[in-house]
């Protein structure tokens, strides 16, 4: 669970929430056609932005934001450091069956005990990554295109309050409910927009360069294991990954 962005988003909802019902109570910020407007229908035009299947899956997606965990990069090193150790003494076949921490490292180390080629092994690993980033990167962007519809909608539906309103003057009753869509619906799409879309969006981003990453790691980690190279090498080669404060070997 990523609390960040569930403390986050629930703590910016609670505090407009509560400021709408110090205001005079919830009630007058309720509109079913400002919701309609703005919600069912930036939903409808982001849909014609993407594929269909595209857009179905960013919801499966957007769940990254919220429940998302990679190993630790620090624990990783260590687990590949310990399995070209033991490469290196009884060779590939030594790492079959072997539990690791993720099923990316697992579906390379079954490629190197197969005996594929390097260049093979480069190629399938590095196709998986490309996928895997390629996903977020459309959540990503679906997530982004909302956050621009959203108050795009929300001045379509304040123009259709106002044309409501300036056509009904003569009917002072029609007036109230009028206005009420013309800036309900501009609070509508910047709440979905600032609260919901873009923070969803800013964190896939970040999720896909955080899997980048990670997954890069472990192909240079298995090329070289499959290269025969030295376990303590490879440690120094992986925690070019880490930030500079986490380089150090407990041994330094």
């Amino acid at each position: 669970m990523d609390l960040a962005t569930l403390i986050g988003m629930v703590g910016a909802m609670t505090i407009i929430i509560t400021s709408m019902f110090l205001s005079g109570g919830l009630g007058q910020f309720v509109d079913i056609p400002s919701v309609l407007i703005v919600i069912v229908g930036s939903i409808f035009v982001v849909m014609s932005k993407f594929g269909l299947g595209q857009f179905l899956s960013a919801g499966k997606v957007a769940g990254k934001a919220f429940m998302f965990k990679l190993p630790d990069p620090l624990e990783m090193i260590d687990e590949i450091v310990g399995l070209a150790d033991e490469a290196r003494k009884g060779g590939l076949l030594a790492l079959e069956g072997k539990e690791v921490s993720s099923d990316f490292l697992q579906g390379g180390i079954q490629l190197l005990v197969d005996g594929h080629d390097p260049d093979v092994v480069r190629t399938l690993l590095m196709k998986d990554k490309d996928k895997t980033v390629e996903r977020h990167e459309i959540g990503a962007k679906i997530f982004s295109s909302l956050g621009d519809v959203g108050p795009a909608m929300g001045m379509i539906g304040t123009l259709v309050g106002l044309v409501a309103m300036l056509g009904n003057m003569d009917d002072p009753k029609s007036i109230g409910p009028a206005m009420a869509v013309a800036l309900l619906t501009t609070l509508y799409g910047a709440m979905l927009a600032n609260m919901v879309a873009i923070p969803i969006s800013d964190k896939l981003s970040l999720r896909r360069n955080e899997e980048d990453l990670s997954k890069s790691l472990i192909v240079d980690a298995l090329l070289a294991i499959q290269g025969g190279q030295n376990p303590r090498v490879i440690d120094s080669m992986l925690r070019n990954y880490l930030p500079e404060s986490q380089r150090k070997t407990e041994e330094e």
